[in-house]
């Protein structure tokens, strides 16, 4: 088996559960190849143990059979700037707060590594959404999909912007408001989330459009089909607004064009045989948390 490693450098408790990791995997038959960053970070913990380290997705090919990821659910998205189209699994082990991405526990490691050498897990097959524009914005084309969601949002002022939005080329409405979250289902428990927006399973072929803190009692979030076109056409005092997928930030100028598609790819992460989508909502939101069950 054939691995890559991804995690934080800026925690100094990560190192600890990466030797767990790496001292687990070694017990198995088991090629590890760091990403460089964090290799470079933390080689001298490994004392006399040399590993090979990839830079960027072009340094990965269909020969891994598995990307660690070793942080909080940030960290998880950034795996996902790695893999990309590449097939390859992601399962996180969460040293962050929440995880809900990330999902096996710091402190399960060597038990979780034993079933997924076992292969007691099930593949999630994640969609991603795709943005482009009509001014063919370098920043935005170099890596230009998200796991969690696409968000308009204002730059630099305490007005409000304006999102024109278009569904399938339909006129919808035009929402007055701090921005707008274009949500997958992966990134419903996130951002959409604390806007208001509905809990959607993974396995739901939807996305969600979820205004921020909108101009009208009457706006509410919209669950779409995930196969919907949408194009945004923003306007905003400062002529420039904020573009985030994901953790990536961009600012692009007011007179571009959004389209927004489902990616044609998806990414694979990977959920251990006692685990499930319910199971977690009930651990991280603390669903059923009351005295009278």
């Amino acid at each position: 088996m054939k691995v890559g490693i991804y995690g934080q450098t800026n925690i100094e408790t990560t190192i600890n559960y990466i030797k767990i990791l790496v001292d687990t995997l070694s017990r198995y038959e088991t090629t590890i190849v760091f990403e460089k960053n964090i290799y470079n970070y933390y080689k001298d913990q490994f004392k006399t143990k040399t590993f090979e380290t990839f830079s960027n997705y072009d340094d990965l090919n269909a020969s891994f059979d598995l990307f660690f990821s070793v942080g909080g659910d940030g960290t998880f998205l950034r795996s996902v700037t790695f893999v990309r189209d590449l097939n390859i699994p992601i399962i996180g082990i969460n040293t962050g707060r929440l995880g809900f991405l990330a999902t096996i526990q710091k402190e399960k490691i060597e038990e979780s590594i034993a079933q997924i050498m076992l292969k007691n897990y099930t593949i999630s097959k994640r969609t991603l959404l795709c943005v482009c524009s009509d001014n063919n914005n370098k920043a935005l084309n170099e890596v230009n999909f998200a796991l969690n969601e696409v968000a308009i949002s204002r730059k630099n002022t305490a007005s409000m912007i304006t999102v024109e939005t278009y569904l399938d080329d339909e006129y919808l409405s035009t929402y007055w408001s701090d921005g707008l979250i274009i949500s997958t289902p992966t990134g419903s428990t996130g951002y959409s989330l604390s806007c208001g927006g509905p809990i959607i399973s993974p396995s739901s072929k939807n996305i969600v459009l979820t205004p921020i803190a909108p101009h009208s009692l009457s706006v509410r979030p919209l669950v779409i089909p995930e196969e919907t076109k949408i194009e945004l056409k923003v306007g905003s005092r400062t002529n420039e607004v904020f573009i985030s997928l994901d953790s990536r930030i961009i600012t692009i100028s007011d007179t571009t064009n959004i389209i927004i598609n489902k990616c044609n790819f998806t990414i694979k992460t990977i959920l251990l045989n006692k685990q499930s989508f319910i199971k977690t909502l009930r651990e991280k939101l603390l669903w059923g948390e009351d005295k009278r069950n």
